[in-house]
C-alpha cells in the first residue's frame, strides 16, 4: 500500500460520500434514513473504498493493519491516556461552538429515541472499529511506507477530521487523529488506537442517555443560554485544564512505549526523519481534490 493507493481511496470515500447525500437530496422527500441506518452507511461508505485500496496493493492485511497483543496494563493505561486527553478536545469543541452548533448535541434527540445497547454498539463499536481499520490501518500505514512519519501521523489525521465533513467536529477530530495515530506507534497495535477511540465514543453515548433519563432538556437549554462571555470562561478554563492533561498525556505515552518495548523502535523512526527529509512525498491530485470537496460541502453546510 502506497501514499497513491491511499489517497484515491480518501477520494473514493469523498466522492461516495457526495454521490449519497446528492441522493438523499433528490430521494429524500421519498425515504427518510434513520439514525442507525445511517451510521451504518456512513461506516460502510469508508471502509469500501479503502479496503478496495488494500487489496489492490497484494499485501496482506494484518501485516497493513498491525493487530498485535496488548498488556493487561497497557490497555488500562490507555483507558487514562484517552481521559486525559478529553480536556483538549472539549476545549477544541467550545472553540468551534462560538461559530457553528455542536454536531453531537443536535443529534442527541434522534440517538436516545433508539435503545441503548444498539446505539452503543453502533457508536462505540461498529464506529470505531471501521474508522480505526481505515485510517490508523490503511490510511496512516499507507503513509507511514514512505517514510515520512510526522507526515503520516499529520496528513492521516487531517483526512479523518475532514471526512466527518463538518467544523464542529473536524478541529477535535484531527487532534484525537493525532493521539491514536502516536499510540497506535507507541504500542504496535491497531487494538489500542480502537480501545481509545471506542472509550471516548461510548463515553458520549453513556452520557447522552443519562442526560435524557435524568436531565430532560437540560444540554439545549445549557447551549442556548450559554452567551459569548460564558462560553469564553469555559474556554479559559478548558484551556489550562488541557496544558495539564495534555503534557500527562504525553508521559503516559511515553510510559506506554516502554511498557510494549517499542523505544528502540519510536527513536529509530524518530531519527529517520532527517534522513527521509523531502523524500517522503504523500500528496498527489486525487488527494487536493478529496481535500478540496470536503471543504467545499462543509462550507455548503454552515
Amino acid at each position: 500500500m502506497n501514499y497513491k493507493k491511499v489517497n484515491w481511496s480518501f477520494l473514493g470515500m469523498v466522492l461516495i460520500h457526495l454521490l449519497v447525500v446528492f441522493a438523499l437530496v433528490i430521494f429524500g422527500s421519498n425515504y427518510t434514513m434513520g439514525i442507525v441506518t445511517n451510521l451504518f452507511v456512513s461506516e460502510l461508505l469508508l471502509v469500501i473504498p479503502a479496503f478496495i485500496a488494500l487489496l489492490c496493493s497484494r499485501e496482506a492485511p494484518n501485516r497493513v493493519l498491525g493487530f498485535h497483543r496488548l498488556k493487561i496494563s497497557t490497555v488500562l493505561m490507555i483507558f487514562l491516556y484517552t481521559a486525559l486527553m478529553s480536556p483538549l478536545t472539549t476545549l477544541l469543541n467550545a472553540i468551534s461552538m462560538l461559530f457553528v452548533e455542536n454536531e453531537v448535541s443536535s443529534m442527541s434527540g434522534e440517538v436516545v429515541e433508539v435503545p441503548f445497547l444498539l446505539m452503543f454498539f453502533m457508536m462505540a463499536i461498529f464506529g470505531p472499529v471501521c474508522e480505526e481499520l481505515c485510517f490508523r490501518g490503511i490510511v496512516y500505514r499507507g503513509y507511514l511506507k514512505s517514510g515520512n512519519a510526522l507526515g503520516a501521523v499529520l496528513l492521516s489525521s487531517l483526512l479523518f477530521g475532514l471526512i466527518h465533513m463538518n467544523f464542529n467536529q473536524a478541529p477535535y477530530a484531527f487532534v484525537l487523529g493525532v493521539a491514536m495515530a502516536l499510540l497506535v506507534e507507541a504500542t504496535g497495535s491497531l487494538f489500542s488506537s480502537i480501545l481509545m477511540h471506542a472509550a471516548f465514543n461510548g463515553w458520549s453515548v453513556v452520557i447522552m442517555y443519562v442526560y435524557d433519563r435524568f436531565l430532560p432538556g437540560m444540554t439545549e437549554q445549557v447551549e442556548q443560554s450559554a452567551g459569548t462571555e460564558e462560553m469564553i470562561a469555559v474556554i479559559s478554563l478548558y484551556f489550562v485544564l488541557a496544558l495539564v492533561c495534555t503534557a500527562l498525556a504525553g508521559c503516559v505515552l511515553v510510559w506506554l512505549c516502554m511498557n510494549q518495548g517499542r523505544g528502540d523502535y519510536v527513536a529509530w523512526l524518530w531519527r529517520q526523519r532527517k534522513e527521509r527529509k523531502g523524500k517522503g512525498k504523500l500528496v498527489s491530485v486525487p488527494l487536493v481534490i478529496g481535500i478540496a470537496l470536503c471543504l467545499a460541502l462543509m462550507f455548503l453546510m454552515v
